[in-house]
């Protein structure tokens, strides 16, 4: 066996080979051939990923491992560990973009030599990309001949797949794999966040030049910034701060923009001193007690007062305001905790009082880990030296852009165009800038302005389709519509209280009140039309016999026959809607999306008749594919099971599926969740035309739990739209 050799786990095979780790685990047990574990634990052994590639081609069960799963399995299964193997891949994949031709000139040795002269090519790129290597505090050292060795192998590989997916996708596609295989070890900031958050910090309408991220984390965000000439950033974490300086090499032009990456504890070692810029993005580090509070008293970042001990978020406030020039816009993520805690209020009503806080925006819950809890973003502006008006600050509240159910909730369940409309057709007006087409007028997009400078951002318009990500369209095909949030303009002054309390929601009007009683006559009659239909759909009653003892068969002895065919969900980029697990649950429209980045995968798309269940959570749920769902990929953790209409009719195949004692010897149970193998589900063998009899009283019952989560949902609007009338005094007790 080589030294070195790359290792994968039963899970990689799994991936490998397109099946699940029950198949994986029976192989082992059945073919006395299989490879013989080389390392992990008796529990999670590791197989040498040589031997599995040929025993698979052996068994006839993989023709040629695709390059990206190759690539990606000798990055996870590096004996150096897979960070270590990414940094190695974004180093070479940037050596790859800025010099071709020196990179072929290296690949054509052996890789003994390899390793060698790419470690004198890969020093003098970095150097020209980051600043020499003896510069305080840089983010990325050039690796040695010693250390690039074990991965020359998979820097061929990623190369060679970059050449076919491009350099930036191909060090997207192994980071995100790197960044979902491990989510416990990162707090991201999603895509549709990060963009949000570089709008706003735009200045005249235009993007910012000179951005500094000082919680770099992953990079994100100064990803989404637009042209930028120069972008500088620090991050804590060693290795973290590598990869992020990588990944904005590849992702800025080299001639364009300067790029400054480095090292270390922001708040008690600011690698930046002295920088101002037009720009501030951050996703600081939440409830740190730790952050510095007794060597800093004295600080002179401290211009709006000295943070408590419990007030790191004001510090990272205070350290982004030191950092902008004059006008210059910093927006930062901040915990609701931020904007009420008394230990606080003194920071933030100087912030208010000096026109340094210009806006709170409360974000829906999802929209950024911890993903329960609804975020803010503030933004503020460094204030100049002149005279200033009476300041203003505008608050925005779009918690009720998500649907409230329980089918809605979770991360990436958000309309992000529809919140990226609300908070900017907000915000350009009160800031300004202009709009879509160029106006300032201080309506623009944001709803009828009152008196009193209020807002409503859905006041104007009837929202997105009826079958987007903020409705929810039942079996009366009725949707059910939810705000798009509300905004104010709201004197300082008016804050200036004992508390100075900004959220949002204390200074706007509710949703259902501001709705008014119209809007609750609306819900009330299509919640009756909703009982009438349920009603009407209400199963007959039951004639009560013995057990059927019907012949069986498996799913998987269906597929082996060509009866139906298995699919599973997860992979592909491109464009479209995505049916997600939680749409298959809550029985809604596709609400996800494919991604952009990454190297090109044709992903599995849904047709008129397919069946999908869920492989995680051991609930019995099935879902048949109609005409407007169809043309969605499949997304993850879902199994799609395609039959033949010949031999199977989707709704016999999709009814028996749901039977719970069916579900229970299909699953599975690990640790933390439970997890159906659908090949061991079971189904009676019938006749076409019986299968069609059970499947059309499957149908019936499908419309009829349909009509029912409508009523539910249009039940629990009316409710709390009653309950809210009644107490803000727009509903009598009449």
């Amino acid at each position: 066996m080589p030294e070195n050799v790359t290792e994968v786990t039963a899970a990689g095979i799994a991936r490998l080979a397109g099946v699940g780790r029950a198949a994986v685990s029976n192989w082992r047990r059945r073919h006395a051939d299989f490879p013989k574990p080389v390392g992990g634990t008796e529990t999670s052994p590791s197989f040498a990923l040589p031997e599995v590639e040929q025993w698979l081609r052996d068994q006839g069960k993989l023709a040629e491992v695709p390059l990206r799963e190759r690539v990606w399995q000798q990055l996870a299964g590096h004996p150096a560990g897979a960070v270590p193997a990414l940094f190695h891949v974004g180093c070479a994949l940037l050596l790859v973009r800025e010099r071709p031709s020196a990179w072929r000139e290296i690949t054509g040795v052996s890789d003994a030599r390899m390793a060698g002269v790419l470690s004198l090519a890969l020093n003098e790129v970095l150097a020209a990309r980051f600043g020499p290597a003896s510069e305080a505090g840089r983010a990325v050292h050039s690796p040695d001949g010693s250390e690039l060795l074990p991965s020359v192998p998979l820097l061929r590989g990623a190369a060679e797949l970059a050449a076919a997916a491009g350099v930036r996708e191909t060090f997207e596609f192994l980071l995100g794999r790197q960044l979902d295989a491990n989510p416990r070890q990162y707090t991201l900031t999603p895509p549709g966040l990060a963009e949000l958050m570089a709008a706003l910090a735009g200045t005249g309408g235009r993007p910012a030049r000179t951005v500094l991220d000082p919680a770099a984390g992953t990079g994100a965000l100064l990803g989404a910034v637009s042209r930028p000439d120069a972008l500088y950033a620090q991050e804590s974490d060693p290795d973290l701060a590598a990869l992020t300086a990588l990944r904005l090499a590849l992702h800025t032009d080299s001639a364009g923009c300067a790029l400054a990456v480095r090292t270390g504890d922001t708040l008690r070692a600011d690698a930046f001193p002295g920088l101002t810029v037009d720009a501030v993005l951050c996703h600081p580090p939440f409830n740190e007690r730790n952050w510095g509070h007794d060597e800093l008293a004295y600080d002179p970042r401290w211009e709006y007062g000295f943070p408590a001990r419990t007030e790191s978020e004001l510090a990272w406030v205070q350290h982004a305001l030191a950092h902008l020039r004059e006008g210059g816009t910093a927006v930062l993520l901040m915990p609701p905790a931020a904007a009420s805690r008394r230990s606080g209020r003194r920071i933030r009503a100087d912030l208010l009082r000096r026109g340094a806080l210009r806006a709170v925006i409360a974000l829906p819950a999802g929209a950024a880990p911890p993903y329960g809890i609804p975020l803010h973003l503030w933004v503020l502006r460094k204030p100049d030296a002149g005279p200033h008006p009476t300041p203003e600050i505008l608050l925005v509240d779009t918690a009720d852009t998500a649907e409230p159910a329980s089918s809605q909730s979770g991360r990436d369940r958000l309309d992000w165009p529809a919140l990226h409309a609300a908070v900017l057709d907000a915000w350009r007006p009160f800031s300004g800038e202009p709009g879509e087409s160029g106006e300032t007028s201080e309506t623009n997009g944001a709803g009828k302005a009152n008196a009193a400078g209020e807002t409503d951002g859905a006041s104007e318009t009837s929202g997105p389709s009826e079958t987007g990500g903020t409705g929810e369209t039942g079996a009366t095909g009725e949707s059910v519509r939810f705000r798009l949030g509300t905004s104010r303009v709201v004197p300082v002054i008016e804050l200036l209280d004992d508390d100075i309390d900004l959220a949002p929601a204390r200074h706007l009007p509710a949703a259902a009140a501001a709705d008014g009683p119209a809007e609750l006559i609306g819900v009330r009659d299509r919640l009756t039309k909703s009982l009438v239909l349920a009603g009407r759909l209400t199963p007959p009653p039951v004639e009560v016999s013995a057990p059927a003892r019907w012949p069986l068969t498996t799913v998987g002895e269906l597929a082996r026959a060509g009866a139906l065919q298995l699919r599973t969900g997860g992979s592909g980029t491109g464009t479209g809607p995505v049916l997600t697990e939680y749409d298959v649950l809550g029985s809604t429209a596709p609400s996800g999306s494919l991604p952009a980045d990454g190297p090109h995968e044709e992903p599995v798309l849904v047709e008129p008749g397919d069946v999908v269940v869920p492989v995680l959570g051991g609930g019995s749920v099935a879902r048949v594919i109609d005409d407007a769902t169809a043309g969605a990929a499949l997304g993850r953790n879902l199994q799609l099971l395609r039959p033949d209409p010949a031999a199977l009719d989707p709704w016999f195949l999709a009814g028996f599926l749901r039977g719970t004692a069916n579900n229970r010897q299909a699953s599975s149970h690990a640790s933390t969740a439970t997890r159906l193998d659908a090949r061991r589900l079971q189904l009676p063998r019938l006749p076409l035309a019986e299968q069609q009899r059970y499947g059309e009283r499957f149908r019936a019952l499908s419309a009829f739990e349909d009509a029912l989560r409508l009523a539910g949902q249009l039940g629990g609007r009316l409710v709390q739209g009653m309950y809210d009338g009644l107490t803000d005094g727009t509903v009598t007790p009449k």
